[in-house]
C-alpha cells in the first residue's frame, strides 16, 4: 500500500485553513453579540435619572479687573449677558455671564452695600458650579434620602436646587435646557 504524503498534507492544510475561519467567525459572532448588549445596557442607563452635563460655574468675584482680564484677556471668554439682581439677599449683585464654545461662567460681584447680606445656600453669591440632569426628581428624592440638606424643597416644580457636597462644595443640580 502506498501513501502519498503530499496529499495527505493537503488535506491536513485546508482543514486547518477551513477550522481556522470558522474560529474566525465564530469570534466575531461573538464579538457582535457582546457588543450589542453592551449598546442595550447603554440605552437602559440613558432612562435612568443621572448628570447629563456641566450647566455653568458660578464665581463670587472679589478682585474685578483682574477677574475680568484672566478670563476675557487671557482665557478668552467673551461677554454674554450681564444684569444686576435684585431681592432678598441678591440685592444689588451684579452677574457676568462670559461664554467660551459651550461653557458657561457667572461672575458674581455683590455690590459694597450689601456685601453683609450674602444669602444662604445657594444664593449666587456662592462659589458653585451647576450640573444638567435628565430627571431632578429622583435624584433630588435620592439626595434627601441620602441625609443632604437641599436649599430648594420644590426642586420638582422648579426644576433646580443646591447641596453642599462632602467636601463643603456647592453644587447645583439643573432640569432646565
Amino acid at each position: 500500500m502506498k501513501i502519498d504524503i503530499s496529499k495527505s498534507k493537503k488535506e491536513n492544510k485546508t482543514g486547518s485553513k477551513l477550522i481556522l475561519r470558522y474560529c474566525l467567525l465564530a469570534m466575531f459572532i461573538l464579538a457582535g453579540t457582546s457588543y450589542s448588549f453592551a449598546q442595550k445596557a447603554d440605552s437602559k442607563s440613558n432612562t435612568e435619572a443621572r448628570v447629563t452635563g456641566l450647566k455653568y460655574i458660578s464665581v463670587h468675584v472679589l478682585q474685578l479687573e483682574k477677574t475680568l482680564k484672566l478670563y476675557r484677556e487671557i482665557l478668552g471668554f467673551k461677554m454674554a449677558d450681564a444684569e444686576v439682581l435684585h431681592g432678598p439677599g441678591l440685592e444689588g449683585m451684579l452677574v457676568m455671564k462670559l461664554k467660551a464654545d459651550d461653557l458657561t461662567i457667572g461672575l458674581s460681584l455683590t455690590s459694597p452695600e450689601f456685601l453683609d447680606s450674602i444669602g444662604p445656600i445657594g444664593n449666587t453669591n456662592h462659589n458653585h458650579f451647576m450640573l444638567k440632569v435628565n430627571d431632578i426628581v429622583p435624584i433630588g428624592d435620592k439626595l434627601k434620602e441620602e441625609g443632604y440638606e437641599l436649599e430648594n424643597e420644590h426642586y420638582a416644580r422648579d426644576k433646580y436646587t443646591f447641596f453642599v457636597g462632602p467636601n463643603g462644595e456647592i453644587i447645583g443640580l439643573s432640569g432646565w435646557d
